[in-house]
């Protein structure tokens, strides 16, 4: 099979960096002939280029030129979107519509249904556009990048592409990752029978530890949706229990200030090479998932943590309570509560056995749902359901 893979990548590097670099690498190990198509997002330099690039997002007529150019050199079977965002813009599905490709579109995160990509605002979840065509909310709260003005250019991309159906028509297959967001894109308007739900995949496979782990270990995005503070207030009453964090963010400086007047907690830098990586979850005895609100579409760093036998402590809300299942494959605790999340960090640490017994169930887990191979099967549905689908509307 022929695919072109599609990715607009953002300033700092990410999970959706990692799910678009392995897929590609997973279709051509099964075979498939794969082309990469990346855009490498910039900040604008000065009046001119910012007006340009607001353009860009709603319609990129370079982009829409660049892939007439591109369908037609490589006559691909599907075209693979896994962000359009900011600069080559819908207009890209268009192009594959004139050139009669169909289109594979992967929700990473939620910005066709909130501005910001997060249902987060002022520390709390807020779903205020949900629905809402224009999302207006966002603009008068500034919601991307705390500016009024770039809100107000995603709201007018989303209120375009809604008017002109473009999710509908021009898309003939939505992934998402969890059943929870399959049910809010559905809420938020995308058309229930174009979605398909296909986890991500941890490869290659790490094994199971060895050991029941020396510290509990946090890996992801400094910034306080990510429920960080919740957990250094955790912290505050988890004295003896160490904890290692491996990140980069807003709030990067206030953990640093936090390691020093507390010595169980150390700051990991957030380059590392592929062993090192491999023994910081494999050495860790639980890891701690504290995000706080429902903007996470997905969790790599869980199942990394499953791959390696290693039970999670996760927030009760949205997919994080759908990844993790309680006293199974780890613990939930009541999101934005440091005093249960304390709690229950504490027993894990105090009983070893149990958590042991739990990260042999998230190895199955990983083993089950999580693998590449199984990965590969359910991608190839999705790509099938997709040609067949617009071949029939041709028809």
């Amino acid at each position: 099979m022929k695919v072109v893979s599609v990715y607009n990548r953002y300033l700092n590097r990410g999970g959706e960096d990692e799910g678009f670099e392995n897929e590609g690498r997973l279709l051509e190990k099964n075979g498939c002939e794969v082309t990469l198509i990346t855009e490498q997002v910039r900040r604008p330099q000065g009046l001119v280029e910012s007006a340009q690039l607001a353009l860009d997002a709603i319609w990129s007529r370079s982009w829409y030129t660049k892939f007439e150019r591109i369908l037609k050199e490589k006559k691909p079977d599907v075209v693979h979107v896994h962000n359009f965002f900011p600069t080559m813009s819908p207009s890209i599905y268009y192009a594959c519509r004139k050139a009669r490709v169909p289109v594979v579109q992967t929700l990473h995160n939620s910005r066709l249904i909130c501005p910001a990509a997060s249902f987060y605002r002022q520390e709390r979840v807020c779903q205020d556009c949900l629905g809402k065509t224009p999302p207006w909310p966002a603009v008068v709260h500034g919601c991307y990048q705390n500016s009024r003005a770039r809100s107000g250019v995603i709201a007018a991309m989303l209120t375009v592409h809604r008017y002109l159906e473009t999710w509908r028509k021009m898309v003939d297959v939505f992934i998402v990752a969890t059943e929870f967001y399959r049910r809010k894109f559905i809420e938020g308007g995308i058309p229930e029978d174009k979605i398909m739900k296909k986890p991500f995949f941890i490869d290659p496979d790490p094994g199971m530890k060895e050991n029941r782990g020396e510290y509990a270990l946090f890996v992801g995005r400094l910034s306080p949706e990510k429920g960080v503070r919740t957990m250094l207030a955790a912290w505050e009453r988890l004295g003896e229990i160490p904890l290692k964090v491996r990140g980069g963010g807003p709030l990067l400086s206030e953990v640093e200030e936090f390691a020093k007047t507390h010595p169980r907690v150390e700051v990991i830098p957030h380059r590392l090479e592929a062993q090192q990586w491999t023994a910081l979850m494999r050495n860790a005895r639980f890891l701690v998932w504290p995000s706080a609100g429902i903007f996470e579409t997905f969790g790599l760093v869980a199942v990394d943590a499953f791959a390696c036998g290693m039970p999670v402590i996760a927030s009760r809300t949205g997919a994080m309570a759908e990844i993790v299942t309680d006293h199974r494959t780890g613990l939930q605790f009541s999101v934005g509560d440091p005093e249960d999340l304390a709690a229950k960090a504490a027993w894990a640490w105090s009983h070893p056995e149990e958590m042991e017994e739990m990260g042999r169930n998230a190895r199955i887990e990983y083993e089950t749902k999580y693998t590449a191979e199984g990965n590969f099967h359910l991608l190839m549905e999705v790509y099938r359901r997709a040609i067949n689908g617009y071949t029939a509307c041709l028809q």
